[in-house]
């Protein structure tokens, strides 16, 4: 990337690819693992993990899927909208079970019953993991319920990690999905970062990159968290093009008007062109400079 060497990186801070080297142990992400890794350790059907696009929840789970412990069977469904059939040809896939034309959906459900059996037999733990599951079809998540379903007199045979929007807990919220929604007995919100959390956020992820120093002027880390309403995704998109403008001024830092003109090149962030964050941010230079207990 053009601005790498001149900042002194080593590689590309504010990628949108979910990418677990960069992965920040904020509070939110912290308490959101906590939760998986005690609800999965208590042997619990469902769990769900929702927030709102771009607050990093399929890097929640790749980070999950990397940490995983040996005794787990893990399945990985990215784009789960599908059919019962393809979920559980899916599912039976990511277990080791062949796909053939020949087995129809009776049989599968058998094959898939023994394959979770022989896997509990030797000791291991299977849990299926699912991205964006607001888009799972009615009938699929009827489908996945029945599967958790099986179980030996211990314990589950299936355990399944949710992570989806605020529009699947608007589903599942619905009568039809009671049976469901009982059956969630962990589940976790992700939240929006903070000021603070920003600049621990935007420092993590450089220093990673390989630069100590703080590239941000104070004023444009304020900007930062303003209009990207602390999403994180929007927090990279940001930081990146105002590098990008940095660089082509040959700044050694980026200040509130890299930050400004990226926000109005950024569809999801562009303001309303009006005086008050003009004001607002002249305000937070003056209480940023101003000596203790004058203001």
């Amino acid at each position: 990337m053009m601005y790498l060497q001149h900042f002194g990186m080593q590689q590309a801070p504010f990628g949108l690819t979910p990418n677990t080297a960069f992965y920040v142990d904020l509070p939110t992400h912290q308490q959101a693992m906590e939760v998986l890794q005690v609800a999965l350790a208590q042997g619990e059907g469902f769990i769900k993990v929702t927030g709102e696009v771009g607050t990093g929840k399929t890097l929640l789970c790749r980070k999950l899927l990397q940490e995983a412990p040996a005794h787990w069977a893990l399945a990985y469904l990215p784009d789960p909208n599908l059919s019962p059939l393809e979920l559980k040809w899916a599912l039976a896939l990511e277990l080791g079970l062949k796909q053939s034309a020949n087995i129809d959906g009776p049989q599968l459900a058998q094959l898939l019953q023994r394959q979770l059996m022989l896997l509990a037999s030797q000791q291991k733990q299977v849990v299926l993991l699912i991205d964006e599951a607001q888009a799972l079809p009615d009938d699929t998540l009827e489908a996945l319920r029945l599967l958790t379903n099986l179980e030996t007199e211990q314990r589950k045979l299936l355990q399944v990690v949710l992570f989806g929007q605020p529009e699947l807990d608007r589903r599942l919220a619905s009568y039809q999905f009671r049976q469901l929604r009982q059956r969630i007995s962990f589940s976790y919100q992700l939240a929006v970062l903070n000021r603070a959390q920003v600049q621990c956020y935007l420092q993590a992820r450089l220093q990673v990159a390989g630069v100590s120093k703080q590239l941000f002027q104070p004023l444009a880390l304020w900007a930062l968290w303003h209009y990207s309403r602390g999403i994180p995704r929007l927090v990279n998109i940001l930081a990146h093009k105002a590098l990008m403008l940095g660089y082509g001024k040959g700044l050694a830092r980026i200040g509130l008007s890299q930050v400004w003109q990226a926000v109005l090149d950024t569809e999801d962030v562009k303001p309303a062109l009006h005086w008050w964050p003009w004001l607002a941010a002249m305000l937070v230079l003056v209480w940023w400079w101003m000596p203790p207990g004058v203001i």
